[in-house]
This record gives structure tokens, sequence and C-alpha cells, in this order.
């Protein structure tokens, strides 16, 4: 008697220890994404009216040469701080006297490197066929001028 208790026992053991736990629950799935809405694109520029190179300039002006002239032509625009040598800054009258239209010209259809300045001004080839949109550009940086 005393065996088999010892052996119900010792089976009662065993199939405790060779039980499985049950399953743990399956963890809730995660919430559902809120889909991301696609962002809103700032509204373009307005394209300038064909045939009206003042309107280009202005345009070609405000995209192109703000990012390192600024919008007043101090030269402090928001990429001037990276760059060295630092934008020329358009309201310096003595800059403004020393420099022609022809050589401004030159500047800003092949870029500072074309009358041994920096590189880092870059040319706009695209206007080579524009030339009363690169006299507005001129006019342009002209305006900057100190008055008086």
């Amino acid at each position: 008697m005393h065996k088999i208790l010892v052996s119900a026992a010792f089976v009662l053991a065993l199939s405790a220890c060779s039980e499985q736990k049950p399953a743990e629950p399956a963890p809730p799935p995660p919430p559902p994404v809120k889909p991301v809405e696609p962002a809103v694109a700032a509204p373009a520029a307005a394209a300038p009216a064909a045939g009206d190179p003042v309107a280009e300039a202005e345009q070609i002006f405000s995209t192109r040469c703000t990012v390192c002239h600024g919008a007043t032509g101090k030269g402090d625009g928001a990429g001037a701080a990276a760059l060295n040598p630092k934008p020329r800054d358009y309201s310096d009258a003595a800059w403004q006297k020393s420099v022609t239209d022809d050589v401004l010209a030159k500047v800003i259809l092949e870029g500072g490197q074309a009358i041994g300045k920096s590189p880092l001004m870059a040319p706009s080839p695209d206007l080579k066929d524009k030339p009363e949109v690169i006299k507005a550009l001129v006019a342009k940086v002209r305006s900057f001028a100190p008055k008086g």
C-alpha cells in the first residue's frame, strides 16, 4: 500500500510538473494607425506673364538670388551664413559705383568665376536668350543702391 501511495504521489508530481501552463492570451492588436494626410504644398509662385521681362526678373530674383543676397540685397539671405566669401551687398554705394552694367550682366549669365570672383555665384545659362530679363535683373541689382 505504501508503494502504491508513493507511486501515486510520484505520478501526480510528474503530471503536475509536465502540465503545460495555459497559453497567455494574445496581446490586443495595436490601435489602428490614423492615416497621415499629405502635406499641403505651399502655393507656387505665380508664373510671370509671358513676355514680361521685368516680372520674370522679379520672380528669378526672389527664387534664385534672395537665398544668398537676401530680399533687401544686403547679402544676408538664409544661405549666406554658410558661404565664404559672403555674397555681395548690393546696397554698398562704393561697390555700385565700381561695377558696370555689362559686368553685372556677365556675372548674372556666366557666374562669379567668369570675372574672377567667387564660383559660388552660380551662372544662369538659361537666360542666354533673354537679354531683356538680364537687363531687368541688372536694374533690380541697381535698385538696392543708396538713394542720393
